[in-house]
């Protein structure tokens, strides 16, 4: 245990912004839009970052991504969320600093609080052209990126690193401290783990406490959260600002209400089937119904797993759901599923 931590519950201050508690939404590549940030919101988080977005595309004002993919949304500015207004942050990714100043620019005219920058990404394509995991080899050009979003957008900067390139690597811990020392980087989320193992193997919490106990700045902390019990375990333990919670919150909203102490029990069918009707309807608003149908085939398992349906029967379900043309006609096979267990 690294001194007394803060309560989850307790805000906490990134720059110049007040985030109202300690649990936030991850940047979650190709899923992290306004509606999702939203959603998170609703349920409690006390921040949330954008999916990734390319640089290049902003600079370049590629018409879809300056129109869908830094689209933030009125509700996402309203108190109506618990624990009232809180920063929008938009994750960049890229390699160049130049265009990095003029994307982070953009960002900002768009109505953005926090620029945070993906330097943990360990995805090929994305490596090949030198960004994300790529720029923990690089660190001179990390920190030029680092200071070129905040020339450019005169917002706080955040980076979201991984531990290092392959297992046992701790190129992030070092270029962490760099980013702070060198570019006045605002906060750094770490993920413990390296890059080559993606999701995958434990995270490394003792490096992470070492970084929390060096680094002079906040650390927040992903990698592994996917439970409660894990949260309060790896936030005692690595005495971290905040945490971040990722992919174990998809279909579960909930996660963030149940690690703040909110509540104590998972969600009824009933709440899911709503959740659910409520993701469909805002994909609708951000899509239009042709899209939305699409976008949200990536979605409908998330929610079918919290139906509590026997193995086959959800698997029989996702296959329809894949194949179905509209959100109506996808509504509609939901609700017939899960009926029998909403009657039981």
């Amino acid at each position: 245990m690294v001194g007394v931590p803060e309560r989850l519950t307790d805000a906490w201050t990134l720059g110049p912004h007040t985030v109202p508690n300690r649990v936030l939404l991850a940047p979650l590549a190709g899923i992290g839009n306004w509606f999702v940030r939203l959603q998170a919101r609703r349920h409690g988080a006390g921040m949330a970052v954008s999916e990734m977005v390319s640089s290049f595309a902003v600079h370049h004002r590629n018409e879809r991504t300056v129109t869908e993919l830094l689209r933030i949304h009125p509700d996402e500015r309203g108190d109506a969320a618990p624990g009232g207004r809180a920063p929008i942050s938009i994750q960049l990714f890229g390699h160049d600093p130049g265009v990095m100043r003029s994307a982070a620019e953009t960002v900002a005219q768009a109505g953005a609080d926090v620029i945070d920058l993906n330097m943990g990404c360990p995805v090929p394509k994305v490596c090949r052209t030198g960004a994300g995991a790529a720029l923990l080899d690089d660190p001179d050009r990390a920190v030029a990126l680092a200071r070129a979003a905040a020339q450019g957008s005169g917002l706080p900067v955040t980076v979201k690193l991984r531990s290092g390139r392959r297992a046992g690597g701790t190129e992030g811990f070092d270029l962490a401290r760099r980013l702070v020392a060198d570019a006045g980087v605002a906060a750094i989320a770490f993920h413990p783990r390296s890059a080559s193992v993606h999701h995958k193997g434990v995270p490394d919490y003792d490096l992470a406490a070492r970084l929390v106990a060096q680094l002079g700045a906040p650390v927040i902390l992903t990698g592994g959260l996917r439970s409660p019990e894990a949260v309060a375990a790896a936030y005692e333990r690595t005495g971290a600002t905040a945490v971040m919670l990722a992919r174990g919150s998809l279909g579960d909203p909930w996660l963030f209400e149940r690690v703040l102490g909110r509540r104590d029990h998972g969600p009824s069918e009933e709440e899911v089937l709503a959740e659910l009707d409520w993701v469909i309807g805002r994909a609708i608003e951000h899509l239009g119904e042709p899209r939305a149908a699409r976008w949200m085939r990536k979605a409908y398992p998330w929610y079918v797993a919290r139906l509590g349906l026997p193995r086959p029967e959800a698997r029989d379900v996702n296959d329809a759901l894949q194949r179905s043309e509209s959100t109506a006609a996808a509504r509609s096979l939901v609700r017939r599923a899960a009926a029998p267990a909403t009657v039981a």
